[in-house]
């Protein structure tokens, strides 16, 4: 049994690195209350870290390269639970912002390096089985986390949601650093110009276009800030194109090879990595708001609410996998995203003024079945596409593109969402200020509309804002299903199976050969 001891060390990153993904969701209305914070305040909270750790993935896979994956992953433990202590101590929302930022860099750190360590720590059929393990650790954290986050917050606070990662990450330092060999960097990585320059600019495009959608729905679309906001993102795309560009020329180590995305397959598995993140994930900060603001259960009711989505994704996922890695890669992805559109309308069909939680039951359901039907095959089926060299750069794209359309799906969504409440509050004629109660709505504050009307008049507010939470939930659904449906159709049209002029090897050469790069792996999250 000894020499599974490094696949516990990994598995316990792993854990509490994607469980921080989902456990948030249901302590976002205690937050609120506790620390005055808006909307736009807790879509940070989840896009902070997400943002962080998508921008920084495929540079940490980089640097670990460099400097040896066990020392990276110890160092990324040990910044993750600094950052977590920091975020349960956080006087204030922008100190919260802040930690949840640097718990994603901790977790790009740690996302980067898991698999490089399990490549070295196992051979032949122990390989197999130990990401086979590590990728059902991935899939139960993303199922716990909201019922875990739902416990935690209403039998002892919200801050405890963090706090739990101080003593998981110390056990897996202690037995990363006892039972995980030491490994020392290629030499062809040590000489490697780190691409720092396509890195910075990349974090500042992504960053500027999420604060700008955020920012657009609260300030108007046209208010010289949002436009200043798109303007810097236009900038840092160019620069970011012609960085790359130029390391290529000059024979460097782009962080992107930009002409990968020339591939059309290559380039469908991205848009479908984006699309299915961001429409089957990006909803679920709204939904939890609605469910413990509009429809008063607890945090635990409301974890439970959510986690046919993420059960119902790992079952599927564990169950079928061996029989969806034997099909054309464009089928499970395309048939999952079309599943996760499914989902996203039996959501809406069932959203009206006087629903209730038992309304998410199917739509969550058919939506998690899409999930686990697309995300095992995504990052094999892009290293599949591009030259074995370039396998881990692939993998690591995916999985950056995926936490890349959930961050980008919380903006948009979010601001989907207040524009219709705030339409419909202003239709009533009973709302003073339909904006700022549209805002009120999105932060968790649906009892405090209903106490700020007359005694009289309760009942009738009670019923504007389920029909207004209704009304906006109904919009981001339709959206998420037109997002999904979209990606499925871009998968089946341009995604094919690999062939010999596209690899370099056959197909079969090209799935039993082991994966170079550290990040080819996918999380099944």
């Amino acid at each position: 049994m000894r020499k599974w001891w490094p696949l516990t060390a990994v598995c316990l990153g792993a854990f509490i690195l994607l469980v921080d993904v989902t456990i948030v969701n249901v302590a976002l209305p205690s937050m609120a209350d506790d620390l005055g914070a808006s909307f736009t305040s807790l879509q940070w909270v989840i896009d902070g870290y997400a943002l962080a750790l998508a921008a920084l993935l495929l540079a940490s896979g980089s640097l670990a390269d460099r400097f040896g994956h066990r020392r990276s992953y110890v160092y990324g433990l040990a910044l993750f639970a600094a950052a977590s202590l920091v975020c349960g101590l956080a006087p204030s929302v922008d100190v919260l912002i802040a930690a949840r930022v640097v718990q994603g860099i901790g977790g790009a750190a740690m996302f980067a390096t898991a698999p490089a360590l399990l490549l070295t720590s196992y051979q032949g059929r122990d390989r197999g089985t130990a990401f086979g393990v590590w990728g059902a650790a991935n899939g139960a954290a993303a199922a716990a986390g909201p019922l875990l986050g739902g416990l935690l917050t209403e039998h002892i606070s919200w801050p405890t949601i963090f706090w739990v990662n101080l003593p998981v990450a110390a056990v897996a330092i202690a037995m990363t650093l006892r039972v995980v060999r030491p490994d020392r960097p290629r030499a062809a990585a040590a000489k490697t110009r780190i691409d720092i320059p396509g890195a910075t600019a990349f974090t500042v495009a992504a960053g500027s276009l999420t604060y700008g959608l955020i920012r657009g729905g609260e300030a108007g679309w046209t208010a010289a800030e949002t436009l200043a906001t798109f303007a810097v993102t236009a900038l840092a795309l160019v620069a970011f194109v012609v960085i790359e560009h130029r390391t290529a020329r000059r024979g460097g180590a782009p962080m992107l090879d930009l002409a990968l995305l020339r591939r059309p397959s290559f380039a469908g598995l991205m848009s479908g990595a984006l699309l299915l993140q961001g429409s089957a994930f990006g909803c679920l900060v709204l939904v939890s708001l609605w469910l413990q603001s509009v429809l008063g259960l607890s945090p635990v009711a409301a974890g439970l609410a959510l986690t046919p989505l993420a059960a119902a994704s790992f079952v599927v996922a564990v169950f079928a996998g061996r029989h969806i890695q034997r099909l054309a890669p464009r089928v499970p992805i395309g048939a999952g995203l079309l599943l996760v559109a499914a989902g996203m309308l039996v959501l809406r069909a069932g959203m009206t003024a006087d629903a209730g939680r038992a309304s998410l039951l199917w739509g969550l359901v058919v939506t998690g079945v899409g999930v686990g039907l697309a995300t095992p095959v995504l990052v094999s089926a892009a290293t599949s596409t591009v030259p074995p060299q370039r396998a881990g750069m692939a993998g690591g794209a995916v999985n950056t593109f995926r936490q890349l359309g959930m961050t980008l799906a919380i903006a948009v969504l979010g601001a989907v969402f207040t524009s219709r409440a705030a339409t419909l509050l202003d239709a009533s004629g009973t709302m003073p200020d339909a904006d700022k109660g549209a805002g009120a709505l999105a932060a968790g504050q649906a009892q405090h509309l209903v106490d700020a009307a007359p005694a009289a008049h309760h009942d009738a507010a009670r019923h504007l804002v389920h029909q207004a939470f209704a009304s906006g939930l109904d919009r981001v659904f339709l959206l998420s299903a037109i997002a999904a449906a979209f990606g499925g159709l871009i998968v089946l049209a341009l995604v094919r199976p690999p062939s010999r002029t596209t690899t370099g090897v056959t197909a079969p050469a090209a799935a039993s050969a082991p994966r170079p790069r550290q990040d080819s792996v996918s999380t099944g999250v």
